[in-house]
C-alpha cells in the first residue's frame, strides 16, 4: 500500500478516535452537570443564590438575570429547557 494512503488511513482513524473522545467527555460532563443542583448551578454560571427548595432554585447569572432551575427526573434542568425524550439522560 502506498505510504500517503497509509498516513491518511492512519489520520482519519485517529480523528474517529478524537471526535469518541470527546463525545465521551461530554456526555459524563453534562451527566454530573445534571445531577445535582450545586453541579447545575455552577454549570449555568450562576453568581449568586436566591432561593431553593427540594425540587426547584433561583438564582442569578453574571448578566444580572435571574433563572429558575428544576428537578425533573431527579436531574437538574433550567426551567422550560427539559428533555425532549429523544436524548434523554
Amino acid at each position: 500500500m502506498n505510504r500517503k494512503i497509509k498516513i491518511l488511513i492512519y489520520l482519519i482513524v485517529l480523528l474517529g478516535l478524537i471526535v469518541i473522545g470527546l463525545g465521551i467527555y461530554w456526555v459524563n460532563y453534562l451527566r454530573i452537570a445534571h445531577s445535582s443542583f450545586e453541579n447545575y448551578y455552577e454549570f449555568r454560571g450562576c453568581t449568586e443564590l436566591i432561593n431553593k427548595t427540594s425540587d426547584q432554585g433561583y438564582c442569578k447569572i453574571n448578566s444580572g438575570e435571574t433563572i429558575k432551575i428544576v428537578k425533573y427526573q431527579d436531574k437538574w434542568f433550567l426551567d422550560g429547557d427539559l428533555p425532549s425524550g429523544f436524548f434523554d439522560w
